[in-house]
């Protein structure tokens, strides 16, 4: 009792940095709260100028108050200790999944602006910030969003595209409103039909793009239209096809070499570097191997880098070094926890040299896939560890030699640092099986061996809460909850052998942990979205293993075979390929491994679902049976995608989750007069269990 009546103490007195005694361990290891892992500041796209002086950056963060995310365009000079603000970057654009796209940015030939696409005041342009701060504007003024743009080669003229125009895209959606709305392959069903989800910023009419359960807005499907944008007289014209034959091009290269994965154009000689993907999938969906080469023009056979550091190595990306004959690429090592390094590959020599490592990621963004800045002398990157928040670093390519240029999370690294680090964990299962992870141990407030809350999906650069940020780490080890985040394996095509495979992980880590003594294995958690979500109801219903579970994304079911299969042959072929399922009536033996709803009994630990409302319908037929039975506990977030994004609504998940995992493992209640009702069902769904 005393440590949880400190803890009250320190939340009540913090504000005038009264502490008790007995309180310091208990103040520190509470220091990373959910709303401080939400709003860390990321920094996305580094562009270096022309002259190599300058790099121009993105800075995202959530405001939690507002429910909005606020970005700012830098640009920052070699002699600079700090960055220059240059302009406001809009409302962040999203995926249909909900996740923030990269930024596109683009340096004007002179070094004197940045352009770049933005939505602001409802609309999508590119807009221009002069590199000094001294001002910004928009540069289209489209009827229609723009979609993309590019700077020729001069300078002197902007391509863009567009599609169709904001006020053909209202007018078809108040026309569908007012008509009613015909339901087709198209349509997403299962959620709202009228401007039920964010596109652009705004509230939109959606519909299925060509992949899988991917949306797009009303009238997304009409073609890109070009045009170019005379930067000296202001005159527009329309272009024909894209303007330049860069896409043209683009087709071509991938329809020649159809196991190409990423590819990288040089901006002077015309030469491409590629990678393909190659060898044996032995029951894996990619295969498993990559080849970096160079292709130096339309016929000419590709040049294979042998040297020993890109020959089966991991390697992720590649970037031309400009004015040069190398190659820069990315390894993105499983065995060291998807670390990355990178090297630079001499294409003329054939010499490989080693740039720099990372405990994490180094690249141009939160995405493993993001590249970094660069000029012939440097590297621009945004690196970021489990350990440490994100932060923009100079790479001397030629020495190697790293410079911190801007640390906008430092506040919230000292903290970290200060609270408790997460160290790399790296096991075997029996069969000698090697898995990865992140583990955060509990900060020890008695005596007991702590419980474990366990991810398993992906666990890059600064872990807050594992994919789509659900569950905070760092605050559950706080709390009293060592957690584990587990780097999911290769995608393998058969379901069972991908989610035995996570149960194996999980079980062979908590056998590891609990012999070490760090953790109680009679209690664990776990949690996930998307394929975490089917590992965590696959260990729920193949183990005993958990105490409670917590999930965000539907499971196949029939209802979700009902919803999906309007689509025809896409949704067929996609659940054929990714599950190996024909219709239920097709392969009922196939479905009652793989749904929960059939599994119903096997169910023992209790759930909690926090789903976005684009998705909840999908899930019904199995989470009304668990909600009735006082098995499982649902919220539905309105107007969220695949991933939530927006502020208070992921502020409310990360502390839910806290507050299930504190009570089913902990037997914690928070005191809060606004969670009697939360924690009045949970006591029933534990008494109904006894």
């Amino acid at each position: 009792m005393m440590v949880v009546r400190c803890m009250r103490w320190r939340v009540q007195l913090a504000s005038a940095l009264v502490l008790a005694l007995v309180c310091v361990s208990a103040s520190r290891a509470f220091a990373v709260s959910p709303r401080q892992l939400l709003e860390v500041a990321d920094i996305d796209q580094p562009t270096i100028s022309p002259d190599g002086r300058f790099v121009a950056f993105r800075v995202e963060r959530a405001s939690v108050a507002r429910n909005t995310y606020d970005t700012v365009w830098y640009v920052q000079g070699p002699d600079d200790s700090v960055p220059t603000r240059v302009a406001e970057g809009g409302v962040p654009l999203r995926d249909s999944a909900g996740e923030s796209l990269p930024a596109t940015v683009a340096w004007s030939k002179d070094n004197r602006w940045i352009y770049y696409r933005a939505l602001i005041d409802g609309k999508i342009g590119v807009w221009r910030a002069a590199a000094d701060g001294s001002g910004a504007e928009p540069v289209t003024h489209d009827a229609a969003d723009v979609r993309d743009f590019a700077l020729d080669g001069g300078g002197r003229a902007l391509r863009y595209s567009v599609g169709a125009t904001r006020q053909a895209v209202r007018s078809a959606e108040q026309s569908e409103y007012d008509q009613g709305i015909h339901i087709d392959s198209t349509v997403p069903i299962g959620q709202g039909l009228f401007r039920s989800g964010y596109v652009g910023g705004s509230m939109a009419t959606q519909r299925f793009s060509k992949v899988w359960f991917d949306r797009m807005p009303l009238l997304g499907d009409v073609p890109d239209r070009w045009k170019a944008l005379d930067l000296h007289t202001g005159v527009t014209r329309e272009l024909d096809g894209a303007g330049g034959g860069a896409v043209d091009d683009d087709a071509a290269l991938k329809k020649r070499y159809p196991d190409v994965w990423v590819f990288s154009r040089s901006p002077t000689s015309g030469r491409v570097a590629l990678l393909t993907r190659f060898g044996k999938r032995n029951g894996e969906r990619f295969k498993p191997d990559v080849r970096l080469s160079v292709l130096s023009g339309r016929g000419a056979q590709d040049t294979v880098c042998k040297a020993a550091l890109c020959t089966g190595a991991p390697i992720t990306g590649v970037q031309w070094r400009p004015h040069s004959d190398e190659v820069l690429f990315t390894v993105t090592d499983p065995a060291e926890g998807l670390a990355q390094s990178i090297y630079r590959w001499n294409v003329s020599s054939g010499e490989v040299l080693a740039v720099a490592q990372s405990a994490g990621l180094l690249s141009g963004g939160r995405k493993s896939s993001s590249a970094c800045g660069v000029s012939f002398a440097t590297m621009v990157c945004v690196s970021a560890t489990a350990n440490q928040p994100p932060r923009l670093e100079q790479i001397d390519l030629a020495t190697g030699t790293r410079k911190v240029l801007f640390e906008p999370n430092a506040a919230l690294a000292q903290t970290v640092a200060e609270s408790g680090q997460a160290r790399f964990l790296r096991w075997k299962d029996a069969n000698g099986q090697v898995f990865t992870g992140q583990f955060y141990a509990a900060k020890s407030r008695s005596r007991t061996k702590p419980p474990l809350f366990v991810d398993y999906y992906r666990c890059t650069g600064f872990v807050r809460g594992g994919m789509g940020d659900e569950w905070p780490f760092a605050t559950l080890a706080a709390q009293g909850i060592s957690a584990l985040c587990i780097n999911a394996g290769p995608y393998r095509i058969k379901p069972a052998d991908r989610y035995n495979e996570a149960l194996t992980a999980v079980e062979s880590a908590v056998k590891l942990l609990s012999a070490r003594g760090e953790i109680d294995a009679t209690k664990v958690g776990m949690g996930g979205l998307s394929f975490g979500t089917e590992v965590t109801m696959w260990v729920a219903m193949n183990s005993r293993l958990l105490s409670a579970a917590s999930i965000t994304s539907p499971l196949i079911s029939s209802t979700y075979y009902l919803f999906g299969s309007l689509q025809g042959a896409k949704f067929e072929d996609g659940l054929k390929e990714l599950w190996g399922l024909g219709s239920p009536e097709q392969t009922p033996e196939r479905w009652r491994q793989v749904s929960p709803a059939l599994n119903l009994e096997k169910i023992s630990a209790p759930i909690l679902i926090q789903t976005p409302e684009q998705e909840y319908l999908y899930g019904l037929d199995y989470e009304i049976p668990l909600i009735r039975q006082h098995r499982a506990d649902l919220y539905v977030f309105p107007n969220e995608p695949h991933m939530k994004f927006q502020p208070k609504h992921k502020l409310a998940a990360y502390e839910r989750n806290l507050d299930w995992f504190r009570f089913w493992l902990q037997g914690y209640e928070d005191p809060a007069p606004s969670k009697k009702a939360q924690y009045a069902r949970w006591r029933a769904m534990r008494e109904s269990s006894r």
